[in-house]
């Protein structure tokens, strides 16, 4: 896509204006570079002039010490450019960095079910890094060049107009060729980043399947399939080498042509006797300075069809849009217990394939839904629903007896706790595990649901207490530990609604026990909601509903449907409900 100037604008003002302060030394170190560009030809020319006259050797000597001494600052300020440079722009692309990760977090489920996180990966990382350039010294270089050119060309043309004239022609020939070649390599650099995202999503999906890869012997089949992904990348980036390429090529072109006449114009000028070889020196060199600032435009032009490719991805990115939340006036969860309520709720992930089927029910506050249905018959759909992960096409969830989508989602999420089967758990202090990082949460409160879980004594046998790191992906830990610790994050929130998804379905007796006891106290004065798979697990809840193919085929109290020996709960029960619903 191409992008307009307010685009553009608005992202070097959003993400530099913060820093101005670094921003405007920026300029003034590089304007100072300028300056000192300008001045070391007419230190050479004077003492070209010098010696040619037989000045003494002092002069000669001073002249010398100005050009040692201006290359020596210009050196320094050139490294000084580079050092607030790279910090103006990884400070931006940091704080871009960040906001794509909460503009995607934000997003709902359908947006992340369509992308693998690799491409997101690459999405976030790859093409904000790709704009560090752009953010700290773009503006500041391509102005810096441009004071560059037109002070060389005001030097040398009050010199002499008549090559102050070749060097204008000269410039003018150069800044057209690179106008006209600068869009040439944006679509294939778009491309070459998509097929990078393409690679990080492959590998992504490969090591997350690492296990059943081994395992069934898909070794020669992945790695067939990576080369032919590192075979689509070598081909789209030799496509934006190519394209890029160009522009050097066109630089080569010019300046050798720039060279040419520089030493044309000077001979001729100090062939009539108009010029000192001295000054025919400094055409050469101030031709030579041209170069530098038409090299940089070409530098700064192939960064910026990387940049412009880059932003455009970004720009995509940032206008996928989620369901809006609710204006200012939006209304509140009331406090306690929860009522959950279903009403003619419809849903598909995909459009044309149904999950859910006029699904209406109602759960009081205060009791807990155990949540039966085979594999695939649309119970965690129904839980996703409710933490408004995804949008029905049709009907109306309302939670407490207020609508769902009047809800702003962070309270949302405030009241309503989950516990999945597999508990993410990160590289992190059990501290942050429990918190997720936030620091605000004072420490006997965390040990207090830690107790609460039956995990005190694990507690203290850790040797750095709240502060004791734990592995990724809860490595070292249990299972049973594991859902304990997600249960104890759950008693922090104090939610009104609590969703479990079989937590005990992995569990030996006796850590299965402990785990009975927490979900006790997980689930006193609050409303629950447990996907079941074992008959120890409904004996807990006071209402049923059965799922099967998206559709309610039965509900009611658990212990009506139990003596009801019609019922289907009452004939999963005689039949051992492990089996039947697995």
């Amino acid at each position: 896509m191409l992008l307009t100037f307010q685009q553009y604008r608005r992202f070097l003002s959003l993400y530099l204006w913060p820093q101005w302060p670094r921003v405007v030394l920026l300029a003034l170190l590089l304007f100072a570079t300028v300056g000192l560009q300008l001045a070391n030809p007419q230190v050479v020319r004077f003492f070209i002039d010098a010696a040619l006259a037989r000045s003494p050797v002092p002069v000669l000597l001073g002249s010398g010490g100005v050009f040692l001494a201006v290359g020596l600052v210009q050196q320094l300020c050139a490294l000084a450019v580079v050092w607030v440079g790279e910090n103006v722009g990884w400070t931006a692309t940091n704080q871009l960095r960040a906001d794509l990760a909460r503009h995607c977090l934000q997003l709902e489920m359908a947006f992340h079910h369509e992308r693998t996180p690799g491409e997101l990966i690459e999405r976030i990382d790859g093409d904000t890094t790709a704009l560090s350039n752009f953010f700290s010294q773009f503006l500041l270089r391509v102005m810096g060049a441009a004071l560059l050119l037109a002070g060389t060309i005001a030097t040398v043309w009050i010199e002499n107009w008549q090559a102050g004239l070749a060097l204008v022609l000269f410039a003018a020939l150069g800044v057209y060729a690179l106008s006209r070649v600068r869009h040439v390599a944006v679509a294939a650099i778009r491309a070459e980043r998509q097929a990078s995202a393409g690679l990080f999503g492959f590998l992504e999906e490969r090591l997350v399947g690492l296990d059943d890869i081994r395992a069934n012997g898909a070794g020669p089949h992945v790695l067939r399939r990576y080369w032919q992904v590192m075979a689509t990348l070598y081909k789209e980036g030799r496509r934006a080498w190519t394209g890029r390429a160009l522009l050097w090529l066109v630089t080569i072109a010019i300046f050798a042509l720039g060279g040419v006449l520089a030493c044309a114009v000077g001979a001729w000028l100090y062939a009539v006797g108009a010029i000192s070889l001295g000054t025919a020196y400094l055409f050469y060199q101030y031709t030579e300075l041209v170069q530098s600032p038409l090299e940089q435009l070409t530098t700064e032009l192939s960064n910026l069809q990387k940049a412009t490719a880059s932003l455009g991805r970004i720009v995509e990115l940032l206008a996928i849009r989620s369901q809006p939340e609710p204006e200012h006036e939006a209304l509140c969860l009331e406090a306690g217990a929860l009522a959950v309520r279903f009403e003619r709720v419809n849903f598909a992930y995909a459009q044309g394939k149904p999950v859910l089927f006029d699904l209406s029910f109602e759960l009081p506050a205060g009791q807990v839904l155990g949540l039966l249905g085979r594999t695939g018959s649309g119970k965690t759909s129904l839980t996703r629903l409710l933490l408004r992960l995804w949008q029905p096409q049709s009907g109306t969830i309302c939670l407490g007896g207020t609508d769902l989508w009047a809800v702003h989602r962070s309270q949302l999420r405030e009241r309503v706790g989950v516990v999945t089967q597999d508990v993410q758990l990160f590289r992190a202090s059990v501290r942050d595990n429990l918190t997720f990082f936030d620091r605000q949460i004072p420490d006997d409160r965390l040990i207090a649901a830690l107790e609460q879980v039956d995990l005190a004594n694990w507690l203290g046998s850790l040797e750095c207490g709240l502060d004791t790191e734990l592995m990724a992906a809860g490595k070292g830990l249990s299972a049973g530990e594991a859902q304990l610790l997600a249960f104890a994050r759950v008693l922090l929130k104090d939610p009104g609604l609590v969703i479990l998804d079989e937590p005990s379905s992995r569990l030996d007796p006796a850590t299965e026990q402990r785990v009975e006891r927490a979900i006790r106290q997980l689930m006193a004065g609050r409303t629950g909601i447990i996907i079941a798979h074992r008959l120890s697990t409904v004996r807990r809840v006071d209402r049923i509903l059965i799922l099967d193919g998206g559709r309610i085929v039965e509900q009611g109290e658990r212990a009506a449907l139990a003596a009801d020996r019609r019922s289907r709960f009452a004939r999963l029960l005689a039949n051992d409900l492990s089996e039947i619903l697995t």
